[in-house]
């Protein structure tokens, strides 16, 4: 950032700063990292432009409202929403580690609202359809170890609501699957989920089949030249899955953890829990749920009733 910006060697210091704290203090990912960096850069290119001189610290004190809404504006039309609500966020958080540190104070930004987004209801899949696909999704390729190995991934991915990059992250090491797996979620944050029989057997079986020597640190799930799986591999069979059974586009590695969380709603489960399981930081995420639910019984409602 320091040469591609033309910004003050002092505020290039706390930019530094602040991505390291980032990384050390609050453990984001590498993904998030990247991104937040990627959303200061272009707030602070586009002060430069907007203010015709390299930014200094000084600078960002005295910006008022109408230099933040400028920066939002000159955003409409090349991004999209969602990401200009993280891109002030990101400002946002930005000058709140500036005022904790006492560099420095903006009370603006913090009266800076973003752009309203439309919550996206998770698209979960039908039990039946959800049966269907972990069955189906072994019998697509030539060689059997590889059929065992998607169903085993794909049982995993909707018996413990695991995202698919916590699935592939698991090591050989890690089995047999005992009642409870230790998951290591977003922000580095662990969280028990149960396993169930189904979840060990199917693992058991493609371990007993994969043709590669396994070892203690080496990842569970392997391609077909014994490296670790490309989570895009995967991704790939269920677009052929999609096909053969006439499942929805939605139809992804995320669906099934979406499943996993609908359906245990439909039987009873609490909200609190289904948080636990899933790693959600706040339980609105959680709550994104109900709404699926409230959709599932209004379709049968109005199906089923006589005067619906």
């Amino acid at each position: 950032m320091a040469e591609m910006l033309p910004i003050s060697s002092e505020l290039q210091a706390r930019v530094r700063a602040w991505l390291a704290h980032l990384r050390d203090v609050r453990r984001y990912s590498e993904h998030t990292l990247v991104a937040y960096e990627q959303d200061l850069h272009e707030f602070l290119r586009f002060l430069s432009g907007h203010l015709g001189a390299g930014v200094r610290l000084e600078q960002l004190e005295a910006l008022e409202a109408r230099d933040f809404r400028a920066w939002l504006a000159a955003r409409m039309g090349c991004f999209e929403a969602s990401s200009t609500a993280r891109a002030l966020s990101t400002v946002k958080h930005f000058y709140r580690y500036l005022e904790k540190h006492e560099v420095l104070c903006n009370a603006a930004i913090f009266h800076m609202r973003g752009p309203k987004l439309k919550k996206a209801v998770p698209k979960a899949l039908g039990v039946a359809q959800a049966r269907e696909a972990t069955e189906g999704i072994g019998q697509l390729h030539e060689e059997e170890w590889v059929n065992l190995r998607d169903v085993a991934l794909l049982v995993l991915i909707y018996g413990c609501g695991l995202r698919i990059s916590e699935a592939l992250s698991l090591r050989y090491g890690d089995v047999p699957l005992k009642d409870v797996l230790a998951i290591t979620g977003k922000g580095r944050k662990q969280r028990m989920v149960p396993v169930l029989p189904v979840v060990a057997e199917a693992i058991a079986a493609y371990v007993a089949a994969c043709p590669y020597p396994f070892s203690e640190e080496m990842a569970l799930f392997v391609g077909a030249r014994g490296k670790p799986l490309d989570p895009a591999i995967f991704q790939l069979q269920l677009r052929k899955l999609r096909g053969r059974l006439n499942l929805p586009e939605t139809t992804t590695p995320h669906a099934f953890r979406h499943s996993f969380a609908t359906h245990l709603l439909s039987s009873g489960g609490d909200l609190r829990s289904i948080q636990e399981l899933l790693g959600h930081e706040s339980l609105s995420t959680t709550q994104r749920y109900t709404k699926v639910d409230k959709e599932r019984l209004m379709a049968a409602y109005k199906n089923a009733h006589p005067r619906a």
